[in-house]
């Protein structure tokens, strides 16, 4: 029998190579989920005439770009194997204090360094309780929405703060280029610094590593709860940058606002393909499953649907992208067996 011959190896060879990262990326989570959005943007745009219309569009991304950016350094956080479900009560919080600077007369650059400087504050007292104390994040962050809301609702009662400078609303309601608003802007930086910071930085490798065995990761010398620590801080600043944008869009402040919005940001992570039980995810999920909630809720408002309808879609899509994996897992387990 003959040896095969160096071209009949490499013609064997490099298609395996070449094919093997074609298959695994046309398999990703994330391409499914970019067809998902095209196939979403196709149905909106046959449902109603209005929803190419560029403007449209435009105003289109309020319905998810500040719920976004929390998202990115919730995604850090679920990576890591915690989370934090006051990331609303801080915008409710940071909101509150700059509506009460407002009305002593300060002007917008002190609005947003008191709303990002309360959402930094928030976030360094959640790190303290669950690096510092060793406290479950879930516990701690619960106990937490309660009283940044809570806080909000013993200074305003059921009054609202108004009255902001007029150099405020642009951070909500300013565009950048043409069509595109300052807040669309800012997602797209942010998004491109917290791919950067997961997927190219030392600081996302130790991340992936706690998330996946934060045992091993103490013994291999990762400071574990010093990342926690700064994963929460950030989860405050990007809170806190949030309120700013909302505040500004909506220009006035309630107790209520940003009310329930914990469970879209993560529905946000965990659609994007952030595991639920930490170790992996990217940000480019994230911004997929961005653009997906945010096309969905506006197309379902285009057509006049109920808001209750809304939240009923999106805690039937947290459940299903949770469960999905675990399902597909067993049935691929079942089958080896």
């Amino acid at each position: 029998m003959t040896a095969p011959s160096a071209d009949t190896a490499t013609r064997r060879v490099i298609p395996d190579r070449l094919g093997t990262p074609l298959k695994r990326l046309a398999g990703s989570w994330e391409v499914l989920l970019f067809g998902v959005a095209v196939a979403i943007f196709v149905a909106n745009s046959l449902a109603s005439p209005y929803f190419l219309d560029v403007w449209n569009l435009s105003d289109a991304t309020f319905n998810f770009t500040e719920k976004a950016m929390i998202a990115f350094a919730m995604a850090l956080l679920v990576i890591a194997g915690e989370i934090d479900l006051s990331v609303a009560a801080i915008i409710a919080l940071a909101s509150t204090a700059m509506g009460a600077a407002a009305q002593m007369g300060i002007g917008a650059p002190g609005l947003v360094a008191i709303g990002i400087g309360t959402g930094l504050a928030c976030g360094v007292f959640n790190g303290l309780l669950v690096a510092g104390i060793a406290l479950p994040s879930i516990v701690v962050t619960i106990g937490t929405m309660s009283l940044f809301r809570g806080i909000s609702y013993i200074v305003l009662g059921d009054q609202a703060y108004g009255k902001y400078p007029a150099e405020f609303a642009y951070f909500g309601q300013g565009y950048v280029f043409w069509v595109f608003s300052f807040e669309f802007v800012l997602f797209l930086v942010l998004a491109a610094l917290f791919a950067v910071l997961l997927h190219a930085t030392n600081f996302g490798r130790q991340v992936f590593v706690i998330g996946n065995n934060p045992l091993a990761a103490r013994f291999s010398g990762i400071p574990v709860e010093r990342v926690k620590f700064i994963l929460f801080v950030l989860a405050g600043l990007m809170s806190g940058i949030a309120a700013v944008c909302l505040t500004s869009r909506l220009g006035s402040t309630r107790p209520s606002i940003a009310q329930g919005w914990e469970l879209e940001v993560v529905t946000m992570v965990v659609l994007g393909g952030v595991s639920i039980l930490g170790g992996s995810g990217t940000i480019v999920g994230v911004v997929i499953a961005a653009f997906v909630m945010g096309l969905v809720t506006f197309g379902l408002g285009l057509l006049n649907v109920p808001g209750i309808v809304m939240s009923i879609f999106i805690g039937l899509l947290l459940i299903v992208t949770i469960a999905l994996p675990i399902i597909a897992r067993r049935i691929r387990n079942a089958r080896s067996a």
